[in-house]
């Protein structure tokens, strides 16, 4: 078993780094505290080749594999945290399975502004009462003449302020194998995008009502019956999840580690103290054993769509790594990591995030636990 990075693999991560370094670093603090999407990077990143890594050629994307998506982000998370998201949005979001399941003609409509970095797409899932029981969704979808009428209201969509697409999953019949999912783009007669809401990451999403919103036939992505393969999709979703965790955690780790070598207190540096040191070495262990199961899922993954429990262990270790990581930083470099002139704290509230979003850490222990046992739990009150 080789643990090494083939040949090909570290070019391409040399490659990002310089680039990452050169071009998104230097605003890296600022870029963080904005509001708006960062379509300044989103350029960048889509010239230098970064977005549709994951999609192959047939389909308008690079035919890379998904290793080659999370060396990049990483790379890229490594130099400008915030800059992670959008290599995220090119590559694991709901822009992999769009590609995945759409029309040449979709296709065609809407992946080239995307992958230049111009469009984003908002994946629209959550419900006001579906959340983690995604299907217990109402958002419905009603048979006309030429279409379908939705109507219902999405929360908790990420990009929903700027996207310019929206996947939508929707309920053509009752039932699991009801589930599929629509395209509506905005400004589309019927759908209601309410004001932007600030939330503990610095990102702004916004509800999403949906009041007889006309669909054409061909904007349906994925009819009745396609619910699982949505969710085959959604284990890529998680797969940038994870890298982002352990990235954006060890960039914030990597600062706390310059902070400890170079900070004195008592007449020597802080690092010298057990104390400190086993926290570091905590949290190194964690990392590392995060980025194993990570590179374990992607590399398996290459042979299809991602295994649902390695990315489940993968998403939650990552998860718990990165947020260890963000928190030691902060804790350590004390009113420095607290204060918005250090991405410290910025690390830590993404970190944080993480563990809700794209399944929580509670969510992901029951797949696994389902998993060690060959069952499943039904989550469900007895009716």
């Amino acid at each position: 078993m080789d643990f090494e990075l083939p040949e090909e693999a570290v070019d391409l991560r040399n490659a990002v780094t310089a680039f990452a370094q050169d071009r998104l670093a230097p605003d890296a603090l600022a870029r963080a505290h904005q509001d708006e999407y960062p379509w300044d990077a989103a350029k960048l990143i889509a010239d230098q080749g970064l977005l549709g890594l994951t999609i192959p050629e047939a389909k308008g994307g690079q035919g890379g594999t998904l290793l080659d998506a999370v060396i990049a982000i990483q790379a890229v998370a490594a130099a400008c945290p915030r800059s992670a998201d959008v290599v995220q949005a090119g590559n694991f979001g709901p822009v992999r399975t769009f590609a995945e399941y759409a029309t040449d003609e979709q296709r065609e409509r809407f992946l080239p502004g995307i992958l230049a970095g111009q469009q984003v797409i908002s994946l629209c899932m959550s419900e006001p009462e579906a959340g983690s029981a995604v299907t217990d969704l109402q958002t419905s979808a009603t048979k006309v003449d030429g279409g379908w009428l939705i109507n219902g209201t999405k929360v908790f969509s990420t990009h929903s302020t700027e996207a310019s697409v929206y996947l939508v999953y929707v309920r053509f019949s009752a039932g699991v194998g009801g589930i599929g999912s629509v395209l509506v783009e905005r400004g589309a007669a019927g759908l209601e995008i309410g004001p932007p809401i600030a939330y503990m990451n610095g990102e702004h999403w916004c509800e999403l009502h949906f009041v007889d919103c006309f669909v054409p036939d061909s904007m349906v992505l994925l009819g009745e019956g396609g619910f699982k393969r949505q969710m085959g999709g959604f284990n890529i979703e998680r797969i940038g999840n994870a890298s982002r965790s352990i990235a954006v955690g060890r960039y914030a780790f990597d600062r706390a580690v310059e902070h400890a070598l170079t900070r004195h207190q008592f007449g020597r540096p802080i690092a010298e103290f057990q104390g400190l040191q086993w926290m570091f070495a905590d949290v190194a262990l964690d990392l590392e054993a995060a980025q194993l199961l990570l590179m374990k899922a992607a590399v398996n993954a290459d042979r299809g769509l991602p295994s649902a429990d390695e990315t489940a262990m993968a998403k939650l270790a990552a998860n718990k790594a990165g947020f260890a990581a963000a928190d030691l930083a902060v804790q350590v470099m004390g009113a420095a990591g607290f204060s918005q002139d250090e991405l410290a704290e910025y690390c830590l509230r993404r970190t944080r995030g993480w563990r809700i979003a794209g399944g929580s850490t509670e969510i992901l222990k029951n797949r696994l636990a389902e998993s060690v046992f060959g069952r499943r739990f039904n989550q469900r009150a007895p009716k």
